[in-house]
């Protein structure tokens, strides 16, 4: 795998044109092989694209203490971008050219508190495409240790340039 990079300004990531004219799993292919930029939430969130498929995304991270709550737990919405990361991707994968897709609705269940400094993989893997939405289901489980940490779902909307 090359390096991937994360997007640090506006010019850094890539038209929508250039976007729409390749199919969702080549662009997110050209993400994982470090020829495209990575969305910029990625860098302070602290996750990466760690592999693609058809249908299939998986991210890693590692929550840090600048992820934490003010009672000291990793905060729920760190779990929630990761999932939707993973989940809208995966729905981007079964886009052909010309199509582009965003988050209509998402749901998070945590199952365990994670600690900072766990390496946690969310994989999603899409159950519907169709022309006008698409619908994945994911889970955040730790790489090391195995356990499920947090399962969650979406629907996308589904558009045409």
């Amino acid at each position: 795998m090359t390096v991937q990079f994360v997007a640090q300004s506006p010019a850094d990531l890539p038209s929508r044109d250039t976007i729409l004219s390749m199919s969702g799993l080549e662009y997110m292919r050209g993400i994982l092989n470090g020829q495209m930029a990575g969305a910029p939430i990625a860098g302070p969130m602290s996750f990466y694209l760690h592999s693609v498929d058809e249908g299939r995304v998986a991210f890693r991270g590692t929550p840090g203490f600048e992820h934490l709550n003010p009672m000291g737990a990793v905060h729920g919405g760190w779990y929630g971008t990761l999932l939707d990361s993973a989940l809208g991707c995966a729905v981007a994968t079964t886009l052909p050219r010309g199509r582009w897709y965003t988050t209509l609705e998402y749901k998070v269940n945590i199952t365990r508190g994670l600690t900072p400094g766990t390496l946690v993989e969310a994989e999603a893997r899409v159950t519907h495409t169709g022309r006008s939405t698409g619908v994945a289901e994911g889970w955040l489980r730790g790489v090391e240790d195995g356990k499920l940490y947090a399962t969650g779902s979406t629907t996308c909307i589904i558009m045409q340039a």
